[in-house]
Protein backbone atom coordinates (compact mmCIF):
# COMPACT_ATOMS: atom_id res chain seq x y z
CA UNK A 1 0.00 0.00 0.00
CA UNK A 2 0.99 3.24 -0.77
CA UNK A 3 -0.37 6.78 1.20
CA UNK A 4 0.37 10.05 -0.36
CA UNK A 5 -0.90 12.69 1.97
CA UNK A 6 -0.39 16.40 1.21
CA UNK A 7 -0.83 18.65 4.30
CA UNK A 8 0.06 22.00 6.11
CA UNK A 9 -0.08 22.61 9.91
CA UNK A 10 0.15 26.27 11.51
CA UNK A 11 -0.72 28.25 14.13
CA UNK A 12 -3.61 30.79 13.02
CA UNK A 13 -3.41 33.07 16.76
CA UNK A 14 0.85 33.33 16.54
CA UNK A 15 1.17 36.62 14.08
CA UNK A 16 1.74 37.10 9.93
CA UNK A 17 5.06 34.95 9.45
CA UNK A 18 4.40 30.87 10.64
CA UNK A 19 8.12 29.94 9.36
CA UNK A 20 9.07 29.37 12.83
CA UNK A 21 6.12 27.30 13.78
CA UNK A 22 6.47 25.44 9.73
CA UNK A 23 10.09 24.56 10.61
CA UNK A 24 9.13 22.71 13.60
CA UNK A 25 6.30 20.71 12.09
CA UNK A 26 9.42 19.58 9.39
CA UNK A 27 11.10 18.51 11.62
CA UNK A 28 8.88 16.29 13.32
CA UNK A 29 8.34 15.02 8.97
CA UNK A 30 12.32 14.71 8.39
CA UNK A 31 12.80 12.66 11.57
CA UNK A 32 9.94 10.47 10.51
CA UNK A 33 12.07 8.73 8.19
CA UNK A 34 9.76 8.73 5.63
CA UNK A 35 9.92 10.27 1.91
CA UNK A 36 8.73 13.65 1.82
CA UNK A 37 8.68 16.68 -0.66
CA UNK A 38 8.57 20.02 0.96
CA UNK A 39 6.51 22.60 -1.24
CA UNK A 40 5.62 26.17 -1.03
CA UNK A 41 2.19 25.55 0.40
CA UNK A 42 2.97 22.54 2.45
CA UNK A 43 4.15 19.20 2.62
CA UNK A 44 3.68 15.51 0.68
CA UNK A 45 4.72 13.08 3.03
CA UNK A 46 4.56 9.36 1.55
CA UNK A 47 4.28 6.36 3.85
CA UNK A 48 2.77 2.51 4.02
CA UNK A 49 -0.03 2.67 5.67
CA UNK A 50 -2.65 5.60 6.76
CA UNK A 51 -2.16 4.82 10.40
CA UNK A 52 1.69 5.94 9.72
CA UNK A 53 0.64 8.91 7.92
CA UNK A 54 -1.96 9.97 10.85
CA UNK A 55 0.67 9.70 13.56
CA UNK A 56 3.18 11.95 11.89
CA UNK A 57 0.21 14.88 11.50
CA UNK A 58 -0.28 13.99 15.30
CA UNK A 59 2.90 14.41 16.07
CA UNK A 60 3.23 17.64 13.65
CA UNK A 61 0.55 18.80 15.85
CA UNK A 62 1.72 17.99 19.04
CA UNK A 63 4.65 20.29 18.94
CA UNK A 64 2.94 23.27 18.43
CA UNK A 65 -0.15 22.35 20.80
CA UNK A 66 2.57 23.43 23.18
CA UNK A 67 2.34 27.02 22.99
CA UNK A 68 -0.36 27.70 19.90
CA UNK A 69 -3.85 27.70 21.27
CA UNK A 70 -5.48 27.65 17.38
CA UNK A 71 -4.08 25.44 14.60
CA UNK A 72 -4.78 24.99 11.56
CA UNK A 73 -4.70 21.94 9.06
CA UNK A 74 -5.45 21.20 5.37
CA UNK A 75 -5.22 17.65 4.32
CA UNK A 76 -5.34 15.65 1.53
CA UNK A 77 -4.75 11.66 1.02
CA UNK A 78 -4.12 9.12 -1.76
CA UNK A 79 -4.14 5.43 -0.80
CA UNK A 80 -3.31 3.39 -3.49
CA UNK A 81 -3.31 -0.56 -2.53
CA UNK A 82 -0.43 -1.67 -5.04
CA UNK A 83 2.08 0.31 -5.60
CA UNK A 84 4.59 2.14 -3.56
CA UNK A 85 7.16 4.88 -4.06
CA UNK A 86 4.45 6.94 -5.72
CA UNK A 87 6.06 10.34 -4.59
CA UNK A 88 8.57 10.25 -8.07
CA UNK A 89 7.07 8.20 -10.17
CA UNK A 90 3.40 10.36 -10.27
CA UNK A 91 5.57 12.93 -11.82
CA UNK A 92 7.89 10.87 -14.22
CA UNK A 93 4.32 9.62 -15.08
CA UNK A 94 3.54 13.07 -16.45
CA UNK A 95 7.09 13.79 -17.64
CA UNK A 96 7.20 10.66 -19.74
CA UNK A 97 3.51 11.68 -21.69
CA UNK A 98 4.86 15.41 -21.62
CA UNK A 99 8.34 13.89 -23.34
CA UNK A 100 10.14 16.17 -21.31
CA UNK A 101 11.05 17.16 -17.57
CA UNK A 102 8.96 19.69 -15.56
CA UNK A 103 10.54 22.38 -13.84
CA UNK A 104 9.09 21.19 -10.34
Amino acid sequence: MSVLVEFSMFPTDRGESKSEFVARVLDVIDNSNHTYQLTPMGTILETDTIDEALKVIGDCYKVLEIDCNRVSSFIKFDIRKSTSSRLDSKISSVEKKLGRKLKS
